[in-house]
């Protein structure tokens, strides 16, 4: 199939980063917000921090609430 042809991909790949830069950018975006998301969330489950923190916490940012 032509979609996994190497030269076929590094044209496409090609014409991303020349055609496109606001969907990379876009994408660089996303990529650091899911990273944020994960570090909150780890703190949210983290039981070394006292609940109520984490259940303040999640409730300010509209998340849902550790509940141990």
């Amino acid at each position: 199939m032509a979609d996994h042809d190497p030269a076929y991909v590094n044209t496409l790949a090609r014409q991303l980063c020349t055609h496109h830069t606001d969907l990379l950018s876009a994408e660089n975006d996303l990529s650091n917000h899911r990273r944020r998301l994960a570090t909150v969330v780890r703190f949210l489950h983290n039981p070394a921090i006292a609940l109520d923190i984490r259940q303040n916490l999640a409730h300010d940012l509209g998340l849902p609430e550790p509940t141990q």
